[in-house]
């Protein structure tokens, strides 16, 4: 079967793990050092999305973290098929802000299938998002995965359910 390609968006405030979350799917690696992203990085992986072994290709969009989007930020959302919505679960404040962003990004571009990852669930002891929340979103269809860059806990299942949704989305099925 022909290959799919889809461009993926990854979007939230600053410092909640986009970078990481992606290096994490792509080299299944992590780093304990921070780098801000300037502007935009894009990563390429190929994933398997059901049992016939189709595939699709992500390229992956990491948009420079802030809670709310310029033109130029808006620029980079453009095109994309779906995004990852990424909050910090240690930081209750940049859930509001990735809502704030998915509102910008349905009032300029439609609405796009996204995932939602609440980030650094390995720092439980710092968790501020309690599991009424989480329920809460999960309750209002927002698909929510409690995410760790670090520790790789559901970032493969969540892309992996993006990939899904826009590969049947590119098919038509």
């Amino acid at each position: 079967m022909m290959g799919v390609t889809a461009k993926v968006s990854l979007v939230g405030d600053f410092a909640v793990g986009k970078t990481s979350t992606v290096t994490r799917f792509v080299d299944d690696s992590f780093s304990e050092s921070y780098l801000t992203t300037v502007g935009v990085k894009i990563d390429t992986k190929e994933v398997v999305v059901d049992e016939a072994d189709s595939r699709i290709k992500l390229i992956i969009w990491d948009i420079a973290g802030k809670g709310r989007f310029s033109d130029t930020d808006m620029n980079y959302v453009r095109g994309s098929s779906g995004y990852l919505l990424v909050a910090d679960g240690t930081r209750r404040e940049t859930l509001d802000s990735a809502f704030h962003l998915r509102d910008q990004i349905e009032e300029t571009h439609g609405s796009l299938p996204y995932v939602l990852f609440l980030n650094k669930s390995d720092l439980e002891e710092s968790w501020e998002l309690s599991e009424a929340v989480i329920s809460g979103l999960r309750a209002n269809g927002v698909s929510t995965y409690v995410t760790s860059a670090k520790t790789g806990d559901n970032v493969q299942a969540g892309i992996k359910e993006l990939a899904e949704t826009l590969h049947r989305r590119a098919v038509g099925s």
